[in-house]
């Protein structure tokens, strides 16, 4: 009696715990019950052989203890990677005696993004499963999703499905290799690497000339002066300072514009993308393009700031070092996570004299004049980030006069914005090569 009430016990708690029979443990026993009790009543042995199989197969596994459902846990990985990394993610598993399989869903290398992969069948002894995760892509999301299910013996209990609980990771936009050019000189203190037009305290020379009051003894050019001395026969009478160019700050401004993110496909324009960010759409071309001017612009010690024209609350100051670099990478990340179309671009929070690379596709004519506004206090380079080659609708009969239309307003656009002295370029490779053109 006491076992009789033992088992029914544990099989309350399994039920409790999220265990419950399959259709095969019911089948089983009225199967093998049945069997038995009709080859009795029949004299059938046949069926005696055939049901007691079935009967004792389910009386063993409502007999086995489960213990409590079993539990998957993400061992800790960085919340915050680089974009094609790869790392190995461990999934602790703590399951009872009586699970016999589990299986889990992973990603493999090729999924990882998405969170959810195929589903592997393990033995219920294990404790630890290591999958390969990679990010191929910049974003933020989930990438690991464990969902499992456990089984008793002969899968007659299960527990589950369980949705497993998803780790989220930031992966940071790759930084491409770009060659920057020099920005104009901004005199605003001496930390920069460019050369001002002022004498000062820098490295590079500027002239040889005399001695003047409040020269300090240490710039006196000894050679210049003891030829002075050799030529005029006066000792000494005639010293020569070395004069240097000032060393001063040059600021570079990201104009991001968040507003539209568009691809090549124009029957997709309208549609809502399946993941934050349309891979080689207009806002990755330009999220990737930010990412490798301010590496290569920060590298050289210039300040450079960050402004998400449809999120202005988002923007960053001006700053140097690696650790700008790091935060505008980051930024630009938490720019694309709200990104969303806004009535009407902000670029403030530009410093006087700073040179703005606004990163857009132009796609309405408040971007234009946006542009052309700030064109007359700085320097601005309009960086195109529409697709070269848009594809018409298939699906409508208009679909190549939209695209036509679309393509000669954009090309109106940019017009507009070198008549108006915006220089435009195509890539962020070009800006280089532009500054050298129009630094004075």
């Amino acid at each position: 009696m006491n076992r009789v009430l033992a088992w029914a016990t544990a099989r309350r708690a399994a039920a409790r715990a999220g265990w419950r029979g399959t259709d095969a443990l019911f089948r089983g026993a009225a199967g093998g019950l049945g069997a038995v009790c009709a080859g009795v009543v029949l004299h059938r042995l046949d069926l005696v052989l055939i049901g007691a199989p079935l009967l004792l197969g389910t009386i063993l596994a409502l007999a086995t203890p489960l213990g409590d459902t079993p539990t998957l846990r993400v061992e800790r990985l960085p919340r915050t990677v680089e974009s094609g990394d790869q790392a190995k993610a461990v999934v602790a598993v703590t399951a009872g005696p009586g699970v016999e399989l589990l299986a889990v869903r992973l990603p493999t290398p090729t999924d990882a993004g998405t969170a959810v992969g195929p589903v592997h069948l393990l033995p219920g002894a294990v404790t630890a499963v290591r999958a390969t995760l990679r990010w191929n892509a910049w974003g933020e999301g989930a990438d690991l999703r464990p969902d499992h299910l456990a089984a008793g013996r002969d899968a007659l209990m299960i527990s589950g499905p369980v949705v497993g609980t998803e780790t989220r990771r930031t992966v940071l936009p790759p930084v491409a290799p770009l060659t920057p050019g020099r920005l104009p000189p901004r005199a605003s203190g001496l930390v920069g690497v460019h050369r001002s037009r002022r004498p000062g305290d820098g490295v590079e020379q500027r002239a040889v000339r005399p001695f003047q009051p409040g020269d300090r003894l240490r710039r006196v050019d000894w050679r210049v002066t003891l030829r002075a001395t050799a030529a005029t026969g006066e000792p000494l009478g005639a010293l020569h300072v070395r004069e240097r160019h000032a060393e001063v700050d040059a600021d570079l401004v990201i104009a991001l514009d968040s507003r539209a993110d568009v691809d090549a496909n124009l029957g997709d324009w309208s549609t809502s993308a399946p993941v934050a960010v349309r891979p080689g759409g207009c806002l990755d071309v330009a999220v990737r393009a930010a990412a490798a001017l301010a590496a290569g612009y920060l590298r050289q010690g210039d300040r450079v700031g960050l402004v998400d024209l449809g999120r202005p609350q988002l923007s960053l100051p001006p700053g140097v070092g690696h650790r700008q670099l790091i935060r505008i990478r980051h930024q630009l990340v938490a720019c694309c996570r709200s990104a969303g179309w806004a009535p009407r671009p902000v670029l403030r929070g530009v410093p006087a004299g700073a040179v703005v690379v606004l990163l857009s596709p132009f796609l309405d004519d408040v971007t234009v004049d946006l542009a052309i506004r700030a064109a007359r206090g700085h320097l601005v380079i309009a960086v195109d980030t529409l697709p070269a080659d848009l594809v018409a609708d298939p699906e409508t009969p208009w679909g190549e006069v939209v695209g036509t239309i679309i393509a000669v307003e954009h090309r109106n656009r940019l017009k507009a914005l070198r008549d108006n002295g915006v220089a435009v370029v195509e890539d962020a490779e070009t800006v280089a090569a532009t500054l050298a053109g129009v630094r004075s």
